[in-house]
């Protein structure tokens, strides 16, 4: 093992610290890397929980202080979350930004398909057992998300003359993609929640990756070209996005 690997290694440190603020607990998580240069905050929307990362060498002492220090804030952004959806019989979410109720087919075969009653409602249609329904769901997301977004990607690249190698698809709560310069593109499932315009945005942004891997003047230049709904999705997003973490969650 390298040495500089022995230097920061911590077998025993524990995962989370446990830090009062008023009255309350929370459990803050602990995260240490090799880049940071100081102690930072943020929250994780959809595991809805404190993040601290430590520098190289911090240690837990000086930790625990900057996360008390903050507690306020800690407080504040957890206590402004969204309401948890969870995926369970009765919850409506939005699928390419359109309401689907769940609904439980127990006798019914298949797994999770869409429908659309005489009323006009739309509902999500899960079949088996009652403790499947969060698994399927979240199966069935995924599996939409990523034919939407290959479809997408292929397209632009096909524009940009670029190719794309693989499309991983993830829970990302710090950014909707990211992109290699092997080619290598990485999404959040939760975009296809949100409107196909929007989904449709983030494939052009990372594809247009493969030709400026940066986001300088000529990068958005490229996006702009083809993608004329980069200015509306950015908005819904700063607007929006924030919410879509709460699908699939529980409080």
């Amino acid at each position: 093992m390298a040495f500089r690997a022995l230097l920061y290694r911590r077998p025993t440190e524990p995962r989370t610290l446990a830090v009062k603020i008023g009255s309350a607990i929370y459990a803050v998580q602990l995260r240490r890397h090799r880049r940071a240069r100081r102690y930072t905050l943020r929250i994780h929307p959809s595991a809805r929980q404190a993040i601290l990362t430590m520098p190289p060498r911090g240690n837990l002492a000086d930790a625990k202080d900057f996360a008390e220090r903050h507690g306020a804030w800690i407080a504040a952004r957890l206590g402004g979350l969204p309401k948890a959806a969870p995926f369970a019989t009765g919850t409506t979410l939005p699928l390419r930004s359109t309401p689907h109720k769940i609904v439980h087919r127990a006798g019914e075969r298949g797994t999770v398909w869409a429908e659309t009653r005489d009323s006009g409602e739309k509902i999500l249609c899960v079949a088996g057992d009652l403790p499947h329904i969060e698994r399927r769901v979240l199966d069935y997301l995924k599996r939409e998300a990523r034919h939407d977004l290959a479809k997408a990607s292929t397209r632009y690249a096909e524009i940009l003359g670029v190719k794309v190698k693989r499309i991983t698809i993830r829970d990302q709560s710090s950014r909707w993609g990211s992109c290699t310069s092997a080619g290598s593109l990485s999404f959040s499932w939760r975009l296809i929640l949100a409107p196909p315009y929007v989904l449709d945005y983030l494939a052009a942004h990372e594809v247009a990756h493969l030709v400026e891997m940066n986001h300088s003047p000529r990068f958005w230049k490229v996006v702009g070209r083809i993608c004329p709904a980069t200015e509306r999705a950015k908005k819904w997003l700063d607007t929006h996005g924030n919410d879509l973490h709460r699908y699939g969650v529980k409080d």
